[in-house]
């Protein structure tokens, strides 16, 4: 039977060394590869034939994208996020990115090592302690991105919302756009028809939840 080879990269140097010695001692692992950063886990699993790589999401670099590359290019090579960190977001994203397991530090080594033999049968693993809430934020992220792919706004659309994070009357909006007050609040109806929105507000609040990346201005806070 071949040995499992494996790649650990964590740039704290006494964790990476009581790492590498304790699945040293188990017959069916061959540890091939250790490093420090993202750079380190991407240029291992281009250069070596890698089962699991086992990498710490706080290491130098883009650890999330280093695990979205590995994905990409050597999709037989399965990623474990090993980390400190118990946000569920951080988990999210891990996950996303393409990670198949996502352990938390100060779990025992037998959790690790069911957690490699679990991504190697194709199944995702998650600390059990943890898994409850990153499954329920799976189940969220999954529902927006739906949302978002059913709900498409214009262009125009979208710059009135802008205008509306940035607490802009219709007036000011119809000015800032070179159109009129009353095609600003036909377009409002519209927005509030296509976010089931009842006011500006939530407006604001649907188009946030549909796109991430508008921001609420301390104006409208304000409003």
């Amino acid at each position: 039977m071949s040995k499992v080879s494996i790649g650990f990269f964590d740039d704290h140097p006494i964790l990476l060394e009581g790492l590498v010695n304790i699945f040293s001692r188990f017959n069916d692992f061959a540890i091939v590869e250790r490093g420090a950063s993202a750079a380190d886990a991407v240029r291992a699993a281009m250069t070596r034939q890698l089962d699991v790589i086992v990498l710490d999401l706080a290491m130098p670099g883009d650890v999330f994208d280093a695990i979205a590359t590995i994905c990409l290019e050597r999709p037989d090579t399965k990623t474990i996020a090993f980390t400190a960190s118990v946000g569920v977001d951080t988990a999210v994203r891990a996950l996303d990115a393409g990670a198949s397991g996502y352990v938390i530090k100060g779990s025992t080594a037998e959790e690790l090592y069911s957690a490699i033999h679990a991504v190697l049968r194709g199944e995702t693993f998650i600390t059990q302690s943890f898994a409850t809430k990153v499954i329920s934020a799976l189940r969220d992220a999954t529902l927006r991105r739906a949302a978002a792919q059913a709900i498409r706004l214009s262009i125009r659309e979208e710059q009135i919302v802008r205008l509306l994070l940035r607490g802009k009357t219709n007036k000011e909006i119809a000015t800032r756009l070179q159109i009129s007050e009353k095609t600003v609040k036909h377009y409002m109806s519209i927005l509030m028809q296509k976010l089931s929105a009842r006011n500006r507000i939530e407006v604001v609040l649907a188009a946030q939840r549909l796109n991430p990346d508008f921001g609420i201005s301390p104006e409208m806070r304000r409003n």
